[in-house]
């Protein structure tokens, strides 16, 4: 089974550690996927810079294949962030640099390499909507991470994204167990395949129209490294574990199957609580402060 990343890179900078990660929703899920034992590969644009290589070079040491991607002119994309009691905490970034500036256009030939992936998966920091509709029958399953910002919940946005993907991914620890669900039906209704919203401590919940299914989380003993990843993390376990169980476009997955989803999910985040940014090879950044 292969999984493709398709969208957004970024260099995440830790101004209290002074270290630079490299990292990016649809890197991340491609590196956790391959990680779980699957193959897997990073689609999108570097800049020409030294973040640029820095990054390209931390994903491909990781068993990610990387040959499909481009490198245009330009800076890569940078977030500053501090960890405060264990978790992250998000301080501005510079607009994702030339790889949300220029994103990759799907033609003949790229839309022939992703044909041949089992999943694909983007996010709303990868510029990818005016691709989505490209993927729609092309063969691998489309995941989608809508985040947690109250603009990827407009309706409008959401009829963008929806009647493309087979599994969304929303980030709902702000939102009661009630809120969840209604958000997730209003996804499922909008076109998504599946709809998955993890809530932190209080777990996950996975709707697909006919069957809502909720799953407890790991709960973490001693002292977290950081929270950075979690939720790629949770995704890519569900995601593993609906594929190993036999989850295709034709073959919609049943509450069983959801539920073991869940569980391998909830093992991810927990295991990326000890990580080091979202998957390591920090090096020393420049010295910054915000």
């Amino acid at each position: 089974m292969r999984v493709l990343g398709f969208g957004d890179n970024i260099v995440d900078r830790f101004v209290d550690r002074r270290v630079d990660y490299p990292g990016g929703n649809s890197v991340n899920v491609a590196v956790y996927a391959r990680r779980l034992g699957l193959e897997a590969a990073y689609l999108g644009v570097f800049g020409d810079d030294d973040l640029g290589r820095f990054l390209s070079e931390s994903i491909s040491a990781e068993g990610v294949a990387v040959d499909r991607c481009v490198v245009r002119a330009g800076e890569s994309g940078v977030s500053h962030l501090r960890v405060e009691d264990g978790d992250r905490v998000f301080l501005g970034w510079n607009g994702g640099g030339v790889t949300v500036r220029e994103p990759l256009v799907l033609d003949d030939d790229l839309l022939g390499y992703v044909s041949g992936f089992d999943l694909v998966h983007s996010s709303v920091y990868s510029r990818s909507e005016p691709e989505l509709a490209k993927l729609a029958g092309l063969g691998p399953l489309v995941t989608f991470d809508l985040s947690s910002e109250a603009e990827y919940r407009d309706p409008a946005y959401l009829d963008l994204v929806c009647p493309y993907a087979d599994l969304v991914l929303l980030s709902c620890s702000h939102l009661s167990e009630s809120a969840t669900a209604d958000l997730l039906g209003e996804v499922v209704r909008r076109g998504a395949g599946l709809a998955l919203g993890t809530r932190g401590v209080h777990g996950a919940i996975a709707c697909d129209g006919r069957v809502t299914v909720a799953g407890a989380a790991r709960l973490v003993e001693g002292a977290i490294v950081d929270t950075m990843g979690c939720g790629d993390a949770f995704l890519a376990g569900f995601a593993v574990s609906l594929l190993r169980d036999g989850w295709m476009p034709a073959a919609r997955p049943g509450s069983g199957m959801i539920e073991q989803a869940l569980r391998g999910g909830a093992a991810a985040a927990y295991e990326q609580c000890f990580v080091e940014g979202a998957f390591g090879h920090g090096r020393q950044s420049p010295v910054t402060s915000m």
